[in-house]
């Protein structure tokens, strides 16, 4: 009796060891806090609307001149804002995804509608890890369907990530988050 009691407890941990082991977050943490209410950007308030379930926002950052983070939603809005004081007090801490790219919105299967933050970069091409670093960023469709280029796998943001196109693999990378609504507090950690 024993014997079997056993090999059941070791069959059960092995169980929780395969390729997704049920962790639902990723343990890289981004640090992105954003001020909707300062900066009144109307591509990442679509992507940040409760009542507008299956708009998903691309963020990054880039420098020319300053910091400006750029946003641009499954829909074809694209708009670019500079840093505010608040922001470039914190940029050292600044974490926006795994390569520089988030993807956040609500999904449209979910009531009420459940809010998501995906990294932007391929979970299955790309890695930290390799040098030098190769970028493998998704693109979103308007109907909230992020494909890569490279490995051709395409991922459902509505349903938490997972691969509905392609070879088998790892879902894409999520994160906590959080909103306040429009022109509210964007939280990704």
């Amino acid at each position: 009796m024993k014997k079997i009691t056993v090999f059941l407890l070791a069959l059960t941990l092995l169980a929780g060891c395969g390729e997704n082991s049920g962790y639902e977050f990723s343990d890289y943490h981004c640090n992105l806090v954003l001020d909707n209410s300062k900066h009144l950007d109307a591509t990442l308030a679509t992507a940040m609307d409760v009542f507008a379930p299956g708009v998903f926002c691309t963020i990054g950052y880039i420098y020319k001149g300053g910091n400006y983070y750029t946003f641009r939603n499954n829909h074809g809005l694209v708009s670019e804002k500079p840093f505010n004081g608040i922001d470039l007090r914190l940029q050292n801490n600044l974490r926006v995804g795994q390569n520089n790219g988030l993807i956040v919105g609500f999904g449209n299967l979910d009531n009420p509608p459940q809010f998501f933050a995906y990294d932007q970069q391929c979970p299955n091409c790309f890695s930290l890890n390799t040098i030098p670093m190769r970028s493998y960023p998704l693109v979103v469709d308007n109907l909230g369907i992020a494909r890569c280029s490279n490995c051709r796998r395409e991922y459902n943001l509505n349903t938490g990530g997972n691969i509905i196109t392609g070879q088998r693999g790892r879902p894409l990378i999520r994160y906590r988050a959080s909103t306040s609504g429009v022109h509210g507090i964007l939280k990704v950690y």
